[in-house]
């Protein structure tokens, strides 16, 4: 480091805060984190130099509270904020704030994340870079989205403007369904962002996404290889791989290569996510959006190109130019994550909180949790369900599937349900053993009883 840093507040909780701590703490940084009270006990809280209380169990009245999070910030001596992924880690007025406290925000300038942080923007900014896009655009009226649909066909997918995480998101199969849908994606955007605006796209029935890892500091940018995060359910990642298998070479380098032209016109700094729709059957793809963050699924990444993507952040974040050319990066084996959610898949993954009565991780060769689940750890009801990430490695794809299978075996958490028996049915799917699913998948695993049988 080159020293501009000397203490990071963590703006979050979870396996990814835990993460952060354990890097900062490597980078010699001393590390500040923010803690709700249902959070006061918790594994990252244990290992931070410094906690501060946010307030109560809510998000809107802890991680989501600018005020409280930038206060406990500069209360704590920090010079640097990092955001993690999810609560404030693409909010505009988050990172201005931290910026204007006289801090660093570990993350892309305000005007990368305003760019990418709306869809249509995005869009434009995209188009722009000259990459190609799905044919669409924004309808703030039904007769808007019909004529839209008269371009591009049925089925269309609805998405909100502000939207992540599949909120706002619906597909529509024919024009009777067209009105109740855009009411129902414009009710749930205006609840999840604050922002009712859609638009309307094509949809692609056999499509695959595939995301590319970038990493600039501003002046250059780099890509570290792709990622298929396809197997997903109600637009929700259930498994992620990298790279992305099954798709020819040239095809493979033109997506890494938009990616790297985006970033590069954006002058991005700082890690982050292109993703792209890929046409399962022509391999011709389209730039979806951009995560200016780190993203869940960043480990399998790490695990094939042997780069420490939170490290990059913090390093750019403190000053340092981008470390690596492209010609350093070599992509060597596969990796896949599961994610495990507290939630029972046989009833329609209903959420699990809870008292974890035992946590019993996976470990050995090609293994590695991220975890900050402990026996004796309570589940809160308040946030997302992820409790842990299952990440594998394997000198090929075969041997990475069978270690995912073989660690899913040993892996036991009691007291909570949790989505392990449904990612064991996955590995054993032979769709995916062979590889290149597309967005489809979980519906035939449905079907087959897979995830409800």
């Amino acid at each position: 480091m080159r020293n501009n840093i000397n203490t990071l507040f963590i703006a979050n909780r979870g396996e990814i805060a835990l993460r952060i701590i354990r890097t900062a703490k490597k980078l010699g940084l001393k590390t500040a984190l923010g803690v709700s009270d249902a959070d006061a006990g918790s594994r990252a809280a244990a290992e931070a130099d410094h906690v501060a209380r946010l307030g109560p169990a809510p998000s809107s009245q802890s991680y989501l509270n600018i005020e409280k999070v930038v206060a406990a910030a500069k209360e704590a001596g920090a010079d640097a904020v990092h955001p993690g992924y999810g609560f404030l880690s693409e909010n505009i007025k988050f990172a201005r704030a931290v910026a204007e406290a006289g801090m660093v925000f570990v993350g892309p300038d305000p005007e990368a994340l305003e760019a990418m942080g709306d869809k249509l923007k995005a869009r434009a900014v995209a188009i722009e870079a000259g990459l190609p896009v799905v044919p669409g655009g924004e309808a703030e009226t039904v007769e808007e989205a019909a004529s839209i649909a008269g371009e591009t066909g049925y089925p269309l997918l609805i998405k909100a403007v502000s939207g992540g995480g599949g909120r706002g998101m619906k597909r529509v199969d024919d024009e009777k369904d067209l009105k109740s849908q855009i009411g129902y994606a414009m009710s749930e955007a205006e609840a999840a962002f604050g922002d009712p605006r859609i638009y309307v796209e094509r949809f692609i029935a056999s499509g695959r996404h595939v995301e590319v890892q970038v990493i600039g500091d501003g002046t250059r940018a780099i890509h570290l290889g792709t990622r298929d995060c396809s197997i997903q359910r109600r637009f929700q990642k259930l498994v992620e791989e990298a790279p992305a298998p099954n798709i020819p070479d040239a095809k493979h380098r033109a997506i890494e290569d938009a990616a790297v032209k985006l970033a590069e016109h954006l002058h991005y700094k700082g890690a982050g996510t292109v993703e792209f729709l890929v046409d399962a059957e022509t391999f011709d793809f389209f730039f979806l959006e951009m995560n200016a963050r780190i993203q869940v699924e960043h480990p399998v990444t790490e695990e094939v190109t042997g780069v420490d993507i939170v490290e990059q952040q913090l390093l750019i974040a403190d000053g340092a130019p981008l470390g690596y050319e492209q010609r350093d990066i070599e992509i060597q084996g596969a990796a896949i994550e599961v994610r495990i959610n507290a939630e029972d898949p046989n009833a329609d993954f209903r959420p699990s909180p809870g008292l974890v009565a035992k946590a019993e991780w996976p470990a050995g060769a090609g293994v590695r949790v991220d975890s900050h689940i402990r026996s004796g750890d309570n589940i809160p009801p308040t946030y997302d369900s992820l409790i842990g990430k299952l990440i594998v490695y394997g000198a090929t794809r075969e041997e990475a599937v069978a270690r995912a299978a073989a660690a899913l075996a040993t892996l036991n958490v009691e007291g909570v349900k949790t989505t392990a028996p449904l990612h064991a049915r996955i590995m054993d799917d032979a769709r995916f053993k062979k590889g290149g699913v597309d967005t489809r998948f979980f519906e035939g695993l449905s079907a087959k009883g897979g995830a409800n049988g």
